[in-house]
């Protein structure tokens, strides 16, 4: 038996572009924006979604994220005014959160800067033999990210 099997091999390369991907995207939208990734993603999950609101099991599969890392991270968000919690009016026992307007006036602020950063990093990785293959496939050079 090899050991570590192909399969783990790429799984630990995939792993590490992930890593690099989430170091990047951290550090820019932390000192452009006081936002961490987590804090990007939920946001734009939210965006995303019908009615700028998810109940709080979607959003930590959109994320993802496990439950209790997600009930504190919609805390931070909503203490500083980007999302509001809201009881399910049909399940009492369901908790909704709603992208605030100026969660979505954050998070479409954040939004170049995180593209960017992925954008740039997907390049950088082209020229690591065990990263060109992903990032070829997630960054293909086509368009711009933004367009």
């Amino acid at each position: 038996m090899d050991i570590p099997a192909v399969m783990e091999q790429r799984v630990q390369v995939l792993r590490r572009l992930h890593d690099r991907l989430d170091g990047a995207a951290e550090r820019a939208l932390r000192d452009r924006h006081g936002l961490s990734v987590s804090e990007y993603v939920a946001l734009a999950a939210l965006a995303g979604a019908e009615g700028g609101s998810l109940r709080q099991q979607e959003l930590a599969a959109a994320i993802p994220l496990r439950n209790s890392s997600v009930t504190r991270l919609v805390g931070r968000l909503e203490r500083a005014g980007l999302s509001e919690r809201r009881v399910c009016d049909s399940d009492r026992r369901g908790v909704y959160t709603r992208i605030s307007a100026k969660g979505r006036r954050v998070v479409e602020a954040a939004r170049r800067t995180y593209l960017e950063s992925v954008a740039r990093t997907l390049d950088d990785a082209r020229h690591s033999a065990e990263l060109s293959v992903y990032s070829a496939y997630l960054y293909p050079r086509r368009p711009h990210p933004l367009r």
